[in-house]
């Protein structure tokens, strides 16, 4: 399993029945997660103390439960990095703190390229991959259905130093996109995608991911350029192996053009236990 190893600004405390203890800069958040299934006991003392809970309901959806006065939204760093963070419906503050382990990942093989790379960033949230792109020189174009995690992600970049970088900012359908760019004859050479589960189009389509996720990478593989370099696909979807995902790249990749094919969970070291909480997993297609 891959973890990031650089994070300050974030840590796992513990985790149990169901449940995340974690610190976001100075904040301390509790949050529900499925894959915390074990019922070991809750003996860390910031159990008591956290600043907020997030509680689901019985009748689906849930809120969060304030124990102290924290602010609307702040910020946290990961090296030369830097996000606004904020508790927002469904759990989420805006950032998942194990991708760090892929933006590192990124960093080093556009660094390593010698020459300008181009990157297609898909269901692109709220930029975490975009902004480690820029950074590492690479010119973006970031793409998610959402304006506002579009507009979340440039405050991400400009808070990061990189808003004056090459980057195009698509409030956009990622499937539509990409038919259009096989029309154009755009080509990139580092395709990033991180799809959800389970999602409706504006137009009330369904994505599913295990029934969409091989017609979609087959036709992304229509816009790697020549001289591509790597395309990842992040999955959180519970029970699809790691391996699915990789037989996926090398049964469509490989045959087009070379290179080698790799998968792993990823996940978030816990502070109490020293374990490490499996939070998805990473397919690479690299050349």
């Amino acid at each position: 399993m891959r973890t990031p190893l650089s994070w300050e600004d974030y840590e796992l405390i513990d985790c149990s029945e169901g449940e995340r203890l974690e610190r976001w800069k100075d904040i301390i958040l509790i949050r529900p997660d499925p894959q915390v299934i074990w019922k070991t006991r809750k003996k860390h003392p910031l159990w008591k103390k956290a600043n907020a809970r997030y509680v689901r309901s019985n009748s689906g959806g849930g809120k969060w439960e304030t124990f102290t006065r924290i602010p609307a939204e702040w910020n946290v760093d990961y090296n030369d990095l830097t996000f606004h963070i904020k508790t927002m419906g469904f759990k989420h503050t805006g950032l998942f703190p194990e991708q760090a382990v892929n933006w590192d990942y990124m960093t080093d093989l556009i660094k390593n390229a010698g020459r300008p790379v181009k990157v297609l960033n898909l269901f692109a949230y709220t930029g975490g991959a975009t902004i480690a792109c820029l950074k590492a020189g690479a010119h973006v174009t970031h793409v998610d259905a959402s304006k506002g995690m579009v507009q979340w992600a440039r405050e991400n970049a400009e808070l990061s130093g990189v808003s004056d970088k090459p980057v195009r900012w698509l409030v956009d359908d990622c499937i539509k996109f990409v038919q259009r760019e096989i029309r154009r004859g755009n080509k990139y050479d580092i395709i990033i995608m991180d799809p959800p589960s389970y999602g409706r189009g504006p137009g009330g389509e369904i994505w599913k991911l295990e029934d969409e996720v091989y017609n979609f990478v087959s036709l992304c593989s229509e816009i790697v350029s020549d001289d591509a370099i790597a395309m990842f696909i992040n999955s959180y979807t519970t029970g699809l192996a790691p391996s699915v995902m990789q037989y996926i790249l090398g049964s469509i990749m490989v045959p087009k053009f070379g290179g080698n094919v790799s998968s792993d969970e990823i996940g978030i070291p816990v502070t109490s236990s020293k374990m490490v909480l499996p939070c998805g997993a990473t397919a690479i297609w690299q050349k």
